[in-house]
Order: structure tokens, then C-alpha cells, then sequence
């Protein structure tokens, strides 16, 4: 599974959806996604793929981790995993 597809998952499970109806445009708010369920999602997101993800949790808008969307979440992802290597 490519890392796009597996963060869509992760992603999915915490918002209670299929991961196909989870698409790049998708805001966490549009999948139903709250603070809680975040947060959640950062945390399965670095423990399948051995990272840490600059977040702030009573600040997310203040991170240097874009989470305006699902795209910009996988891109994120990707950049911090080729930067592990």
C-alpha cells in the first residue's frame, strides 16, 4: 500500500467512513473529523510510519504541519518519511 493510501485509511477508520469516500479535497471537517479524532489520527499516522509529526495539539493552526486538507496531510507525510530515510 502506497503512503497516500494508507494515511486515507487511518484517516477513514477515525472518521467512521469508507476510504473511498475520503478524497484529497476532503477537510477533516468535512469528513466529521473533530480535535479529538485529530489528534487521534496524527497519532496512528506516526506510529504506522515511525515519525513525528510537528504538531501542536492546543495549536493547530500554529504547527508547521498542514492539515488544511487530506492532500496537503499526505504530502506532509510523504516529506517526513523520505526525510527518515
Amino acid at each position: 500500500m502506497s503512503i497516500s493510501d494508507r494515511v486515507i485509511a487511518i484517516i477513514a477508520e477515525q472518521a467512521v467512513l469508507e476510504p473511498s469516500d475520503v478524497t484529497p479535497e476532503s477537510t477533516l471537517e468535512d469528513l466529521g473529523i473533530d480535535s479529538l479524532g485529530l489528534v487521534e489520527s496524527i497519532f496512528a499516522i506516526e506510529e504506522e510510519f515511525d515519525i513525528t509529526i510537528p504538531f501542536n495539539a492546543n495549536e493547530p493552526e500554529a504547527s508547521d504541519f498542514d492539515i488544511s486538507n487530506v492532500a496537503a496531510i499526505i504530502a506532509g507525510i510523504e516529506k517526513l518519511v523520505s526525510e527518515k530515510v
